[in-house]
Parts: structure tokens; C-alpha cells; sequence
């Protein structure tokens, strides 16, 4: 199935790209998201008249996650105290939504589908570092430490 895409998607292309993709992904997930529109002459035609709008908002959506990532910078180190064995083990974890909230309560913003915990939450005491990805094209690492109680 061929579309075209209305935004940049991490390893499909960028606006205006036309991209091959599955069948079931491009109707059940790009389609109904607004992220891309089937490859017709219609829709080309309609696409290359909206251009312009579309490449303004994107770049207004950059600037917008630039602003929030020199935000998250000035965080600087993220504390989290938790309970915690005598070995280090922590009685539950910390996840996105925990990370999240230390976050927002240090005084930037950011969702928890925007954290990136790939080896799952974090089960132990010390110092971590995790990826925040705010746009496709930024992500920003910040630095998170586990206390015990």
C-alpha cells in the first residue's frame, strides 16, 4: 500500500515522502492518526496545495519540542527517593509515570509515552540515564537517581 505521508515518521520519511507500508498499519494506524492519506492523484493533488501549511506546522511543532528539551535541560539531575532493601533492591519500581511526576515537579514537562525505559522500569538504587524523545528529531538525556529511604 502506498500513502503519503502528512509528517515526519521516524524511519518512513519525511512530509510529503511517499512511503510503501502494510496494508493493516497504514489503515489502522496512519490513516486514523492523521499522519497520512492514501497515494492517489486526488490526494497528491489536494497534498500539494496544503504543502506549505503543513511544513509551517511541523516546524512550529520543532520549535515548540526545542523549547521544551532546553527546559528539561535546565532540570539538570532528577532525584526519586524509593524504599529499598539493604541490598539496593527496591520494594516495587520506578517507571515512566514515576518519572514523569519527579518531572513535572521539578518544573519541565513531558508525557510518559515521551520516557524511554527499553530495559523496563528501574528496580534498583543508583544513578541512570534516561532518553526523553520529544520530537522525532530531538531527544535529550537526563540524569536520574535513585535514593533509598
Amino acid at each position: 500500500m502506498q500513502v503519503i505521508l502528512l509528517e515526519k515518521i521516524g524511519k518512513l520519511g519525511n512530509i510529503g515522502d511517499r512511503a510503501n507500508v502494510k496494508a493493516g498499519f497504514g489503515r489502522n494506524y496512519l490513516i486514523p492518526q492523521g499522519k497520512a492519506v492514501f497515494a492517489t492523484d486526488k490526494n497528491i493533488a489536494e497534498f500539494e496545495l496544503r504543502r506549505a501549511g503543513l511544513e509551517a506546522q511541523a516546524a512550529d511543532k520543532l520549535g515548540e519540542a526545542q523549547v521544551r528539551a532546553d527546559k528539561l535541560k535546565a532540570v539538570g539531575v532528577i532525584t526519586i527517593t524509593a524504599i529499598a532493601g539493604d541490598e539496593g533492591k527496591l520494594f516495587g519500581s520506578v517507571g515512566a509515570r514515576e518519572l514523569e511526576d519527579a518531572i513535572a515537579a521539578a518544573g519541565s514537562d513531558v508525557t510518559k509515552n515521551e520516557i524511554s525505559l527499553p530495559e523496563g522500569p528501574l528496580r534498583h538504587v543508583g544513578e541512570f540515564n534516561i532518553d526523553v524523545q520529544l520530537h522525532t528529531d530531538i531527544t535529550e538525556t537526563i540524569t536520574v537517581v535513585i535514593e533509598a529511604e
